[in-house]
Order: C-alpha cells, then sequence, then structure tokens
C-alpha cells in the first residue's frame, strides 16, 4: 500500500490498513520531498516521494490510497486507474458531481477495485440496521430523518482548504458531513434519494485565515491572519424523497457549539423504528408501537448474521470510530484478495451519486428553494456493462 497527501486523515488510514495485519506499507507521497520524508519518519514509513506519480510509479505498490484534499482527487485518482492500481480514495469522490462522473466511468474501465471512505458503514450496529432493514423487520420504511451537527467551525479564526471554493468545492456542510448523512440513508434503507428541497445559510460570512497551508482542525492561534469572505454553507436543511415513497429530512451544521460529531439517523417502518447516533455509536435505539421501546448494545452474541462480523469485542467492550474505519478498510481489502465487494463498500459508482446529491441540493436552494430531481447519469452503454461486472446488478 502507498499513500498519497499524508494530511489530517492519513495516519487513520495507515492505522486501520495496519491493524489488517497482512498489508505493507510502502511509501508517502506529500508536496515535497522534504514534507513527505518529515510524514515518512513520523508514521514510520520507509519510502517517501515529493510527487504522487513518484508512488504511483513504484512497482512495489499495488493499492493506492488518495488523502489529498478535495480539489486533487480528480487528477491523482485518474492518475492512480490510468496506472492499473486499486484506488482508495478519502470522501469526497470529487468536487463536482461531473468530476465524479469521470471517475466512475475510469474505474469501471480501469476493472480495479475502488473504494470512497465513507467509513459509518463500516459500525456494527449500522451494519445492524441495515440488516433489520434489510428484513423487514421494523415493517416498509416511510420516513428517513436525522442530522449531522459539529461546532468545529464555530470560531471565525478557523480557516483552511476546505472552506476555499477552488480547492474545498462550493460547498462546505453539505459535502463535508452532509454527505456522510446522504450515504448513510441510503445503505441502510437500500432506497436512492431521487429529489431534494434544501435551504443553506452561511452563518460565519467572514473568516480569518492563517494562509494556505492551515490544516483542518488546527488550533494555532500565533500567526498573523487576514479577512476571507465565504460564500459556502455551513448551515442547511433538506427535505429529501426516496425513490420507494419514503420522504425524509436532514439538518446539517459546523458553527453549533456543543455539536463535537453529532451524526443521527433514524428509519420509521409501519411495524417499527431504528436510531443510531455516532457519538453513542454502540447503541442502537428500536421503537416499538406495540410493545415496550428497547436500546440494542453493541453485542455480537445478539446481532443478526451479517453484522456480528463488525464487532470486535464481546458485549460492554465498546468500539470506537477507528474501529469502524478499520472494518470499512478491511472489507475493501478483502474485495482486492477474493475479487468479492462486501456490502460495506462504497464504489466509487457509489460516491459518485452522493456527488450527484450534493449538488442538486445547492441547486435547489440557487433556484429559490424548489425541488430538484437527482438526475445520475448512467454512462455509456459499455461503461454501464463494466460497471455491472465489477459491482454487481
Amino acid at each position: 500500500m502507498g499513500l498519497i497527501g499524508p494530511g489530517f486523515i492519513a495516519p487513520h488510514h495507515i492505522d486501520a490498513v495496519r491493524r489488517l495485519g497482512y498489508v505493507d506499507v510502502v511509501a508517502i507521497a506529500g508536496s515535497s520531498s522534504a514534507s513527505a520524508a518529515q510524514k515518512a519518519k513520523l508514521f514510520n514509513v520507509a519510502r517517501s516521494y515529493g510527487s504522487y506519480q513518484e508512488l504511483i510509479a513504484d512497482p512495489d505498490i499495488s493499492v493506492i490510497h488518495n488523502t489529498t484534499p478535495s480539489y486533487l482527487h480528480l487528477s491523482v485518482s485518474l492518475a492512480i486507474l490510468e496506472a492499473g492500481k486499486h484506488v482508495i480514495s478519502d470522501k469526497p469522490l470529487a468536487i463536482t458531481a461531473k468530476e465524479g462522473e469521470r471517475l466512475r466511468d475510469a474505474a469501471a474501465a480501469a476493472g480495479v477495485v475502488n473504494a470512497v471512505t465513507f467509513n459509518y458503514r463500516g459500525n456494527p450496529l449500522v451494519q445492524q440496521a441495515r440488516l433489520m432493514t434489510e428484513r423487514e423487520e421494523i415493517g416498509k420504511v416511510f420516513f428517513i430523518h436525522g442530522h449531522y451537527l459539529q461546532d468545529w467551525m464555530t470560531d471565525d479564526t478557523v480557516y483552511s482548504w476546505r472552506s476555499d471554493p477552488t480547492k474545498g468545492g462550493v460547498s462546505s456542510a453539505l459535502a463535508d458531513i452532509g454527505s456522510h448523512w446522504c450515504d448513510l440513508a441510503e445503505h441502510i434503507s437500500s432506497a436512492r434519494i431521487t429529489a431534494v428541497l434544501a435551504d443553506l445559510t452561511t452563518v460565519v460570512k467572514t473568516r480569518y485565515s492563517a494562509g494556505g497551508s492551515a490544516e483542518a482542525f488546527s488550533k494555532d492561534t500565533t500567526v498573523a491572519r487576514t479577512p476571507v469572505e465565504v460564500s459556502s454553507e455551513d448551515l442547511a436543511s433538506v427535505l429529501v424523497r426516496f425513490d420507494n415513497g419514503a420522504k425524509g429530512c436532514l439538518s446539517v451544521g459546523q458553527v453549533l457549539p456543543g455539536h463535537k460529531n453529532g451524526l443521527e439517523i433514524e428509519l420509521n417502518g409501519r411495524t417499527g423504528s431504528v436510531r443510531w447516533n455516532q457519538e453513542r455509536q454502540n447503541e442502537l435505539w428500536i421503537g416499538r408501537h406495540d410493545q415496550p421501546n428497547a436500546v440494542m448494545g453493541k453485542d455480537p452474541t445478539l446481532m443478526l448474521p451479517g453484522a456480528t462480523q463488525y464487532a470486535h469485542l464481546p458485549a460492554g467492550h465498546q468500539e470506537s470510530w477507528a474501529d469502524a474505519f478499520r472494518n470499512v478498510i478491511g472489507d475493501v481489502y478483502e474485495w482486492v484478495r477474493t475479487g468479492e465487494k462486501p456490502a460495506t463498500v462504497c464504489t466509487f459508482s457509489d460516491a459518485y451519486r452522493t456527488c450527484v446529491i450534493i449538488e442538486a441540493m445547492l441547486k435547489s436552494h440557487a433556484a429559490g428553494g424548489v425541488w430538484q430531481e437527482v438526475n445520475v447519469s448512467s454512462g455509456s452503454e459499455q461503461v454501464a456493462n463494466r460497471q455491472e461486472a465489477i459491482y454487481g446488478k
């Protein structure tokens, strides 16, 4: 394995891969030889490269993780695909739906393993909720709702490439964290979002930048800062329609004091409900009309077959964000090893859909708050056939 872009999320990719026990972390590529060497030493990786092209050319590397800033996802992932190597990209797949479509089609043409790390799929109780829904243990789902609330951008001195539309894209809250909720909603329910109505707001309109090198979640307050006008949303409310007839609603915010990583999703069916909250991720709330509600703790002896494999510790032993991330990475490498794609893997095709959904939300707001259809391009017949061969129907 090689990794390109050793920023905030990179050590979590490396940790997850090393926990598998059978993958060698060979090299890291950064923006310069010096920075790459520094990160390689920090992460105890033997080789470092000053460009992603050098790392891709390394014959010892068969799987490449793309953890660069979002604006580089297209060029870096395309280069990996053209080299015929397996690629794991951090989300989002790309900063526009058009770029996402190019990557989806290139991945299908290359015929290699391709995945995007929507990591909450890897939580054992998310898989429990998905299987309960699939087995209709809560009946026909008719309402899907929730939120993703954070406060890390509350301070107006927080500014990084994520807030720069040329590097992070025109969307902030929706693309960065709303995309996680949309992916989970489709993954758990097996339904597809078909239309959205969005109301977006920029609460903090002026931020103070410490320069282009600042990383997300940096707490450095010692450097000089300059004001930057911000146009991307940091708060959003969205109504959602699904192809199975279900309705939904979503609230997303990055400037809400006290909310650290508040991802929550609830599915209501005709005979029951399930709710999962990321900050209490070892619990699954199960609601009933005609019997007592219950909170199911993460317990592999009680979970459905297909979910138990994602729980690595006995009941009462708490598992975490990093464990769910490891589960997703493990399933991607299982696809590499066996050629069989596990259900938890978000492919480039799946992630392209999410790009289209977020773009539809932006269009809905720009049009004055009207319903916007989610129009996913199927691509050419040749690409569509190739996708079916790789991903299944």
